[in-house]
């Protein structure tokens, strides 16, 4: 019920490890700073050569890095990189304007860091992602395949493993998302106003986390609506549904729809 496989499909997936060892999925939160110790293959030194704002839009593809003589097409879905009238499959993009605040950053294939996004390390950014103009990601963060990191989104101490959308105004601290999809202005808040450890009370079982700070885990097929809130420990299991401008707090099982309160009008799915 509350380890990683209940929450999240992890077959094939590059984060997968993290969770190596662990009871509870919670405990994976405890283990992100000793995977990107361990995983982490920076590959931006060529590209910031110790600046910090990147001056000119640059490509990186297959490890080298272009600073013209390319083209870049936007008008499908994803961005187009040609050289000298070739595609070039995989290639990342760097807009001018973007921040690298040092070297302990991975951008993946077919990724985009677009103008006035920054990026702190240690950082693992995945394949085909978006971070999006004011993006903030402030170290010690996981960003899987697939994802967006939208206008505003802050993310820190957290993993997205792969499908995560996160593309207006979102607060993500010290948590673990899935493939979710959260609503503009949605805020995982990861520290208790009181000074203690965050503790799980489920079933009538008390979960001492150790963890000060500690935000949301949300399991595959999470959604949330436009300034949905989470509670410091909430766990949002498959396919759970938080309606605009409600907070949960706690933990949710699967096929539920969140739509006042905790404790106000949860229904199944059917």
């Amino acid at each position: 019920m509350l380890t990683a496989e209940d929450f999240f499909n992890l077959e094939n997936n590059r984060f997968k490890e993290l969770f190596a060892g662990t009871d509870y999925v919670w405990e994976g939160l405890k283990n992100i700073k000793a995977f990107i110790d361990d995983y982490l293959e920076p590959n931006v030194m060529s590209l910031r050569k110790g600046d910090v704002r990147i001056g000119s839009t640059l490509v990186l593809y297959n490890g080298e890095v272009f600073s013209e003589d390319f083209e870049i097409d936007t008008a499908g879905k994803r961005a187009v990189v040609r050289k000298n009238g070739a595609v070039l499959e995989g290639a990342s993009i760097i807009y001018a304007g973007a921040y690298l605040m040092d070297d302990h950053i991975y951008i993946g294939k077919d990724t985009v860091i677009e103008p006035s996004a920054l990026v702190r390390g240690p950082a693992l950014i995945g394949d085909r992602t978006e971070v999006r103009h004011g993006a903030y990601i402030r170290g010690n963060v996981l960003i899987g395949d697939d994802c967006v990191v939208g206008h505003t989104t802050e993310m820190k101490s957290s993993v997205m493993l792969g499908g995560s959308k996160a593309g207006h105004f979102a607060y993500i601290g010290d948590s673990i998302l899935g493939a979710v999809n959260l609503g503009a202005g949605t805020k995982l808040a990861n520290l208790k106003m009181i000074d203690t450890p965050v503790s799980l009370n489920i079933r009538n079982r008390v979960y001492e986390t150790g963890l000060r700070k500690f935000g949301a885990i949300m399991g595959d097929g999470v959604e949330t609506g436009c300034n949905s809130v989470t509670m410091p420990g909430t766990l949002l299991s498959g396919n759970v549904l938080l309606y605009p401008n409600c907070t949960a707090r706690g933990y949710y099982p699967p096929d539920v729809m969140i739509k006042v309160s905790q404790d106000q009008q949860i229904k199944n799915l059917e």
